[in-house]
């Protein structure tokens, strides 16, 4: 087994357990991954814990979820001899760390997590009053430090997590980590998220049921694209449109061409071009990235072991890492699995 070194800055970001990925998924995050994996020493894991935070009342899903997740990510091109695919609750430090955190954290820095009043506001049908919600930004701190992680990619929305994990690496070091930190602050690294809405033109959620999945086969995406909304003031054939302001827009934006985004723009907004025609060329221009995506896909779908496997390995080389990270930390705080004589014990006795 080849253990990482940390020759190169290092990364760490995972993604709930939540089953098949949709295009959102990719354009927000995926791709920027995958990119990133040539460049940095990369940890991706899959946050299965996490997925207990609000699912917590039925786990019958959870493992299937969690391997149709790592496919997605192989199909869309990760690569598990660059990074560290891996699944959370298989490395137990997470929690451990996690754990010891908590007993340092004030309950308001919890509290203020911008997050934590939105998603109590907006998920409905659910008991959120558990200190598994309250404390999934503390679990995602012990996530990302337990691998002393110099860069957590994030959109501007996720920025408050990363803040939280640097004040609980600051406090940790101020009580234990004397003289030396035992905790470095990482660094947000913004990723640039183009703006993708779904078919209904909320943000594209399988939730909402308006996305569009990077398994979904030709027809089901080009009539889920047929039956997309388009721009409001868009009624007849004959008014102009407004690309900006059409889902079928971001799309184009994102997946077609220079040459495909200029008649889009000079068609809609004359009118020159329907809306049908205009999705069409979105659907095309789509099913160009998702086809090959889903060839590479099938290799894991025949031989779902292959795909375990390489979690498994991922798990095993995260363990190590985490397990001298969690070695430095019990140290500090004077909680050493090994027994080592106070100063002050008395010599033994001679018999």
């Amino acid at each position: 087994m080849t253990v990482p070194s940390h020759n190169r800055k290092r990364v760490l970001s995972g993604m709930r357990s939540t089953g098949k990925l949709h295009v959102g998924n990719y354009v927000g995050a995926l791709e920027n991954w995958v990119r990133m994996q040539n460049q940095y020493e990369c940890f991706f894991f899959i946050a299965d814990w996490h997925a207990l935070t609000t699912d917590y009342a039925d786990t019958s899903k959870v493992k299937e979820n969690s391997l149709e997740v790592l496919l997605d990510w192989l199909a869309a091109g990760l690569d598990p001899e660059q990074s560290t695919l891996f699944i959370q609750s298989h490395v137990p430090a997470h929690a451990e760390l996690h754990l010891l955190f908590s007993m340092i954290t004030p309950l308001g820095w919890l509290e203020r997590v911008p997050t934590y009043k939105e998603q109590r506001d907006n998920i409905q049908g659910k008991d959120l009053g558990t200190y598994g919600f309250l404390g999934y930004p503390l679990l995602q701190a012990a996530d990302i430090l337990i691998y002393q992680a110099d860069f957590v990619p994030v959109g501007e929305d996720q920025v408050a997590h990363v803040e939280l994990t640097r004040e609980v690496a600051r406090r940790f070091n101020f009580f234990y980590g004397k003289p030396s930190e035992v905790f470095p602050e990482p660094q947000a690294l913004l990723t640039p998220s183009p703006r993708l809405r779904g078919t209904d033109g909320r943000k594209m959620s399988k939730s909402y049921g308006n996305a569009i999945l990077l398994t979904d086969p030709e027809p089901v995406v080009r009539q889920k694209l047929k039956t997309s909304m388009t721009d409001p003031a868009r009624v007849r054939r004959t008014d102009p449109g407004n690309p900006d302001l059409c889902p079928i827009g971001d799309l184009h934006k994102i997946f077609s061409s220079p040459e495909t985004m200029a008649k889009v723009n000079h068609g809609c907004r004359t009118a020159g071009i329907g809306c049908i025609e205009c999705k069409g060329w979105a659907a095309d221009a789509l099913l160009a990235i998702l086809n090959p995506m889903q060839e590479r896909r099938k290799k894991y779908e025949e031989n779902p072991k292959l795909a375990w496997d390489i979690l498994e390995q991922g798990s095993a080389k995260a363990r190590i890492v985490a397990g001298v990270t969690m070695d430095q930390a019990r140290a500090s705080m004077g909680m050493s699995l090994d027994y080592e004589s106070p100063k002050n014990d008395p010599p033994p006795s001679k018999a």
